[in-house]
C-alpha cells in the first residue's frame, strides 16, 4: 500500500499515550518501568482512554505534533475562561456550576438551515476523532492537547450557508447565576468570536467535545468548543451556544475590548509583539518552570494555512 507523505504537523505514531498511563508515568519510571511504559502506549487505531461514564469512543488520526502531550492536570487546571474568573485556577474551581446537559445551539443568519439544534443533531458522535494540536496563548504559553471531536467545516456545510455568508460568528453560553465572572464587566458579555468562512472550512479547524479520551470538563469549554490551532487561544471559543452566518466581519470580544492589542485574525506570529510583551518564545506548560520554546509562525501550521492570508500584511492585519 502506498502511503502519502506525512505533513509537518503529523506523526508517524499510531497512538498517543492514554491519559491513565500518562498520569502514572512518573510513578512507573520511579519503579524502574520506563521500558514497560513504552511497550504499553500502543492501542491501535481506535481508542478510549478508560472505561467509565465520561469516556468517548474515537478514531485516532495522524493530526499530531512530536511533543509530549501536556499533563492532564495542567490542561484542566490552568485555563482562561473569564466567565468564571480572571485567574488561571478559577475556572476549574467554579465551572462546575455551569449546566451542560441538555444543550442546544442556535443557528442564525445567512444559511438554509437555521433554528435550534440539539448537540447530537450537529455532532455525529459516532464519527469522533482524536487530533493532537499545539495550542498557543497570547500570554506567551503553550500546551499540547489530545482533543476529541469533529472537523468544523462539514458541520458548517451541513447548515447550508448562503454564498453571501463570508464570515461565521460564535457565541458562548451566558448565565450570570452560573458564571460568576460575568457579574463583572471584564468584557462585554456574552463572549463572541468569529472566523472568515474559508478559515472555518480549513481542515485544521475543529469542534472539540472531549480531551484525553473523556468528555470536556466544564472549565475547558464543555460541552462543545472551537479549536483553531494556528491562532491564539482566545479565538477557540468555549461552550458554544450560537452560530451565526454573516456577510460582514463580525465583532469579537477581545478585539472589541482592546483593538490595539487583539486583532480579528489573531494568527500566531512571532514577528508581531503584543504591546506589553514579546511573542518570540513561549513557556511550555507542564514541562517545568524554565521550559520554553521558540514560537513558530502560525503555531507551526504554516504549510496548511498560509495561503489563506496571501497578499495580506500580517503585522497590520493581526
Amino acid at each position: 500500500m502506498i502511503r502519502r507523505p506525512y505533513e509537518p504537523w503529523q506523526s508517524e505514531s499510531d497512538s498517543v499515550t492514554p491519559k491513565s498511563l500518562y498520569l502514572n508515568r512518573r510513578r512507573i519510571i520511579a519503579a524502574g518501568g520506563a521500558l514497560a511504559l513504552a511497550g504499553l502506549t500502543g492501542c491501535g487505531r481506535e481508542g478510549a482512554a478508560q472505561t467509565g461514564a465520561n469516556t468517548l469512543s474515537f478514531r485516532q488520526t495522524d493530526y499530531a505534533v512530536n511533543d509530549t502531550p501536556t499533563p492532564y492536570d495542567a490542561v484542566t487546571g490552568y485555563n482562561n475562561f473569564y466567565e468564571f474568573g480572571v485567574s488561571k485556577e478559577e475556572p476549574a474551581r467554579y465551572a462546575s456550576a455551569m449546566t451542560t446537559s441538555p444543550w442546544s445551539i442556535d443557528v442564525e443568519g445567512l444559511a438554509e438551515r437555521t433554528g435550534s439544534f440539539g448537540l447530537e443533531d450537529l455532532v455525529n458522535f459516532g464519527a469522533l476523532e482524536e487530533r493532537i494540536y499545539r495550542m498557543r496563548c497570547v500570554e506567551a504559553w503553550s500546551m499540547v492537547i489530545p482533543w476529541i471531536g469533529v472537523p468544523l467545516g462539514p458541520v458548517l456545510q451541513s447548515l447550508q450557508p448562503s454564498p453571501n455568508a463570508r464570515y461565521v460568528q460564535f457565541e458562548t453560553y451566558y448565565n450570570r447565576d452560573e458564571m460568576r465572572g460575568t457579574r463583572f464587566r471584564v468584557l462585554d458579555w456574552p463572549y463572541v468570536e468569529g472566523l472568515r468562512i474559508d478559515e472555518a472550512m480549513n481542515e485544521l479547524a475543529f469542534l472539540a467535545v472531549g480531551l484525553y479520551g473523556e468528555v470536556l470538563p466544564n472549565q475547558n469549554g464543555a460541552p462543545i468548543r472551537l479549536v483553531v490551532p494556528w491562532k491564539y487561544g482566545y479565538k477557540s471559543i468555549k461552550s458554544i451556544r450560537k452560530i451565526r452566518f454573516v456577510e460582514g466581519q463580525p465583532e469579537t470580544s477581545w478585539n472589541q475590548s482592546a483593538p490595539n492589542e487583539y486583532g480579528f485574525y489573531s494568527n500566531v506570529n512571532p514577528n508581531r509583539s503584543h504591546p506589553r510583551w514579546s511573542q518570540r518564545s513561549e513557556r511550555v506548560i507542564g514541562a517545568g518552570v524554565f521550559a520554553r520554546r521558540d514560537t513558530e509562525m502560525f503555531n507551526g501550521y504554516e504549510a496548511q494555512v498560509a495561503s489563506l492570508y496571501e497578499g495580506m500584511d500580517l503585522l497590520v492585519n493581526h
